[in-house]
């Protein structure tokens, strides 16, 4: 099998709700951010790249008819250079990096781009099936025979009954992630993977632009702030909107190539892709997919919890993260040390390869080996990158 590399990882700061790209494009965005990973490796050509796959949740209006490709061509791109998009709910773009990482392995390709992109802002949750029921629902009587049907706010609170996670436990590892991407923030550690995306002021010309250069989603918290807000699942839930991912508007993006390719072009890659998985897991509770799919890749590989030097796991609700660390006995000093979508926002299809950016870069800060990423998704699904820093 081919050795599979990341060779640059990037995203856009992340926005938002009604924020910066309240008035931006989807394609533009994905597009602009494209143009910027390939602008930071002159030494690979447009026209090199075997394909393009693009995660995205919401594929209706502005996200609709492959918005990978649509993002490629509209940046002005070679058009010889095909694209997909898929769809695995919150995992969309990481499950994009892993096929990117079976093609280049398999010998297909030699090198590829995975991103994602989200823009919740113009199309938000729920945009793909309209209220009126004019096409149908996506969940039938023929489910129901087979599993409950529940949201993902009463499978997260689910989750933190089994797990025994308490509202005072959620309040305070939210206040934990807005306090650790504070500090990243402060001390530049995002500063290597962030693309500056111009954008249309919000208005009704949209003439005037706006230079988008940091995360707007975070938000000083404390304690005392948190135990005041209603909680979103259930009345008595633990969770609230302060410990839920925000809603927000990004996208992030992948160069990644066989190491032999890589060679060639004399680029020093940031990591190797050891491993990938997509598992399914209840879908009643829905968001316990990282649990099994950090069982899967630490098995195959033959390492434990204590092997990995940063997880990236993403924050959907807090529980989702308390009980995979129970499960799988993490420290959590380790565990989104940046702080997570909670503090910086969850962008649905754009998330993803962020998060595999995030590990891989931080990887190189800290000096450390081995980064997992891993994320639950709607459906009862877990998606899993195993990393080893180059």
């Amino acid at each position: 099998m081919t050795d599979v590399v990341v060779v640059d990882a990037v995203r856009t700061p992340f926005g938002r709700r009604g924020g910066a790209y309240a008035s931006a494009h989807s394609i533009h965005v994905l597009g602009d951010l494209l143009k910027g990973l390939l602008e930071r490796n002159p030494s690979v050509h447009a026209t090199d790249i075997g394909q393009v796959v693009a995660g995205c949740v919401g594929q209706a209006g502005m996200q609709a008819s492959n918005i990978g490709r649509g993002a490629w061509l509209a940046a002005g791109l070679p058009v010889n250079v095909p694209a997909v998009t898929v769809d695995s709910q919150c995992g969309s773009s990481q499950q994009a990096a892993n096929v990117v990482f079976a093609l280049i392995a398999a010998g297909v390709i030699d090198s590829a781009i995975a991103c994602g992109v989200e823009l919740m802002s113009q199309v938000p949750m729920g945009a793909t099936v309209p209220k009126d029921g004019s096409l149908g629902k996506p969940i039938t009587r023929r489910y129901w025979e087979h599993h409950e049907f529940t949201t993902q706010f009463e499978g997260a609170e689910r989750i933190a009954e089994q797990w025994g996670i308490s509202r005072d436990d959620c309040d305070r590892f939210a206040k934990q992630s807005q306090d650790r991407a504070a500090v990243a923030v402060r001390e530049g550690r995002f500063d290597s993977q962030l693309v500056s995306i111009d954008l249309p002021e919000p208005g009704e010309n949209n003439k005037a632009t706006l230079r988008i250069t940091k995360d707007e989603a975070l938000r000083e918290t404390t304690l005392e702030g948190l135990a005041k807000l209603k909680p979103t699942g259930r009345p008595d839930g633990v969770h609230t909107a302060g410990s839920s991912s925000q809603i927000a508007d990004g996208a992030s993006a992948l160069l990644m190539m066989s190491a032999d390719r890589a060679r060639e072009l004399r680029l020093a890659p940031l990591a190797q892709v050891v491993d990938s998985c997509l598992v399914g897991s209840d879908p009643v509770l829905m968001l316990t997919g990282p649990i099994p799919a950090t069982k899967t890749l630490l098995t195959r590989n033959g390492l434990t919890i204590a092997d990995i030097d940063v997880v990236e796991i993403n924050e959907a609700f807090a529980s989702v993260v308390l009980a995979w660390q129970q499960e799988l006995g993490a420290d959590l000093s380790n565990v989104n040390p940046n702080g997570g979508a909670i503090a910086l926002g969850h962008p649905l299809g754009g998330t993803g390869t962020a998060l595999i950016t995030k590990a891989v870069h931080e990887l190189h800060r800290n000096g450390g080996t081995y980064g997992l990423v891993t994320m639950c998704c709607g459906g009862g699904l877990g998606t899993g990158t195993l990393l080893r820093k180059l």
